[in-house]
């Protein structure tokens, strides 16, 4: 299993370091109408509420009826010198899958984090750490996904005895755990495994000194979560920290 680093402070001026576009109409709009959300504080959401805006959020990507919020040049102007995203996402690189379009959020709602196979180490820790720890992030959310490459890879790798290229075999090595803890399930062996490994990594998330402090206080909550390249559904696996009804 990975070892995940242990830190007191994360990374001083991490924040955003946006800058507003000074051409063009929009940032004239900007520059004579400020909006008066960009000098009032974002609401704070609990882990509970949080995980049912992305629950909202992935049924309007269901059904076709995305509403696209936070996606204008207005919002582009509000959260340039500050932000305060509701949720972290860690995920997959996949192309498919991503985290503003499933959850139908826009900019400055989500911290998304994304690897082959949503693997971590401990450099991913440490940024997954710092939404909770520096600006009060109240959800993260682990999401694997159907039919992933970078799985699948990985356990033909393990099956067949080979090794990926280049620095391929380091998913192989992280997913190993899962893969072994999947092989003994039956069933499509893949599948099994992405499922697996996201639970594990949940786990290992919830064991983290500094994100159990903050579960344990109940500022934090963590949901693993499988997303279907089929239907578009986000389904969760196991929450950590909140009741998700």
């Amino acid at each position: 299993m990975r070892e995940y680093s242990r830190r007191g402070a994360l990374w001083t001026g991490l924040a955003t370091l946006g800058a507003v576009a000074t051409a063009g109409t929009g940032a004239a709009q900007a520059a004579t109408n400020p909006s008066p959300a960009a000098s009032s504080s974002p609401v704070k959401l609990t882990p509970a509420q949080a995980w049912a805006k992305l629950w909202r959020g992935n049924r309007h990507w269901i059904a076709g009826r995305l509403q696209h919020p936070h996606q204008t040049v207005q919002r582009r102007t509000e959260v340039a010198q500050a932000q305060s995203p509701f949720a972290a996402v860690v995920t997959c690189i996949d192309s498919r899958i991503s985290p503003e379009i499933v959850f139908d959020q826009g900019i400055g709602d989500l911290f998304c984090l994304r690897t082959g196979a949503h693997t971590v180490d401990g450099l991913v820790t440490a940024s997954i750490e710092y939404g909770p720890v520096e600006n009060g992030t109240p959800l993260i959310v682990v999401m694997g996904h159907q039919r992933c490459g970078a799985v699948k890879a990985a356990v033909e790798a393990i099956e067949s005895g080979h090794h990926l290229p280049g620095h391929l075999d380091e998913i192989v090595s992280a997913l190993r755990g899962a893969y072994e803890e999947a092989a003994g399930q039956g069933g499509d062996i893949v599948d099994k495994t992405v499922r697996a490994h996201t639970l594990r990594t949940v786990n290992d998330l919830a064991a983290d000194d500094v994100l159990a402090s903050l579960i344990e206080k109940g500022e934090l909550g963590i949901a693993g979560t499988y997303y279907s390249l089929d239907t578009g559904q986000v389904s969760l696996l196991k929450a950590v920290g909140f009741n998700p009804s």
